[in-house]
């Protein structure tokens, strides 16, 4: 497939024509906007790009276009097209990674010789070099357990594409990882990643957060401002605790998910925006919406691939994988050694619940490496309800008693305050009142 792009519809039928009289097949842009789009999509094997477009005299915004294309399609050859009188905007392109080029008016005979040349050399170089795909981008995330790399694979074949994922799992296992995993191997990777908490973010200030404000929209708006969506255009949007919003906030974001466009506060002009849809959450949103407080139609638009992450009790094959990752983070910017850790305790941290999982272990190892010395023992990573006398067996109901006994330890640590408390267990506030009423705990 041959992509011709020209503003011109002349100049792109006459070329259309030409080549699939040849037996070439083709696809059109007549904008910078458009050629990116279907350069995210697909892979071209030759590329014809005009120069000169019509709201740019100086030639910047084709050597803009040729920029990001490159980015796009660094294998494909480009042949730039100019007017007689831009020949060192050509030449400045071909200094920018182009192939070739050729002015107006041109020669079709000459004009094929050059596209038959750009492909067959390159299909020989691809055939003289073993191409090798780019190494799978894990984004920071450690571990080889099974259920793990299964997960990891299927990122791998999902994040080519642009289809919208949901991620299911516990506080703490990592579920904002994933979705930059996702993200940092998709064609989408060197545009924006906008990790959105929505948790966080209050019902009266959601329109101005997510779809942004003009100036004078409300009291206190002394300047206009991006929402996320605007900021992630073009990129992908991160919607972490998606489970938290609530039905009045769900209808408007589902009409930006259904039709890509907004209209920030206070400004009745829409905006469109293109871009990915991950989100997360540790909520049931079948029973949410089986109960009424989840919209179905938000929940089928967000999870047209739902990926779950195993929580870290599942996986304690990669515990010693973490301990060692997490201790190199926690001395890089000091002066002392990495610490050891006694065989005795790698096998009681093994054993361990972990309630708030890899974000619970982190925190027990930063803890260990200011108080521990040059080796780490029980002691070093106690935490409430993980005491060293009284490590939990592997049984469900065991592993339930041992979080409840954790979060009644926290919770008297931390004199009753729910913040606090969970900065200790490692989860988040939200996840703590949950297991607070599971456990019927005051």
């Amino acid at each position: 497939m041959i992509l011709i792009i020209d503003d011109d519809s002349t100049v792109r039928l006459s070329l259309k024509l030409l080549l699939q009289r040849k037996g070439y097949d083709t696809a059109e842009a007549s904008s910078p906007e458009e050629a990116l789009s279907k350069a995210r999509k697909e892979t071209f094997e030759l590329i014809l790009m005009d120069m000169n477009y019509s709201l740019s005299t100086t030639g910047e915004e084709g050597l803009e276009l040729l920029m990001k294309m490159r980015i796009f399609q660094p294998d494909t050859p480009i042949i730039l097209i100019t007017a007689w009188g831009s020949i060192d905007l050509a030449v400045e392109g071909m200094r920018g990674g182009a192939y070739d080029f050729i002015t107006k008016p041109w020669d079709n005979r000459t004009l094929m010789q050059r596209i038959e040349t750009a492909l067959s050399l390159n299909s020989e170089s691809r055939n003289a070099v073993e191409v090798t795909a780019p190494a799978f981008d894990r984004s920071g995330i450690v571990g080889n357990d099974p259920a793990l790399l299964d997960l990891l694979s299927t990122v791998e074949r999902i994040a080519p594409t642009d289809a919208s994922v949901l991620i299911l799992g516990e506080n703490g296992t990592g579920k904002e990882l994933i979705a930059q995993a996702i993200h940092n191997n998709s064609r989408r990777k060197y545009e924006p990643f906008v990790m959105v908490n929505l948790g966080g973010i209050a019902q009266s200030l959601f329109e101005s957060e997510m779809f942004g404000h003009a100036k004078g929209a409300f009291t206190g708006a002394v300047s206009a401002r991006k929402g996320r969506f605007e900021m992630a255009d073009k990129g992908t949007i991160f919607l972490d605790e998606i489970g938290e919003l609530d039905m009045s906030c769900q209808v408007k974001l589902l009409r930006v998910l259904q039709q890509h466009t907004f209209e920030p506060l206070g400004d009745s002009r829409t905006r469109k925006v293109d871009i990915r849809v991950v989100s997360a959450t540790n909520a049931d949103i079948p029973a949410m919406v089986a109960g009424h407080t989840f919209r179905e139609d938000l929940f089928y638009r967000l999870n047209l691939i739902t990926l779950r992450m195993p929580p870290l009790r599942e996986r304690p094959g990669d515990i010693p994988a973490l301990l060692h990752h997490f201790l190199s983070n926690a001395t890089k910017n000091s002066a002392r050694h990495l610490p050891e850790i006694d065989n005795d305790t790698m096998e009681w941290l093994m054993r361990l619940p972990y309630p708030g999982n890899i974000r619970q272990l982190k925190n027990m190892v930063e803890r260990a490496v200011l108080v521990g010395g040059d080796v780490l023992h029980k002691e070093d990573f106690y935490t409430p309800g993980l005491s060293p006398e009284n490590a939990p067996a592997s049984t469900s109901s065991t592993l339930e008693s041992r979080e409840r006994e954790s979060i009644k330890e926290a919770l008297e640590l931390a004199a009753g305050n729910l913040s606090r408390a969970a900065r200790i267990l490692g989860i988040t506030r939200q996840a703590l009142y949950r297991r607070i009423e599971k456990y019927g705990l005051k």
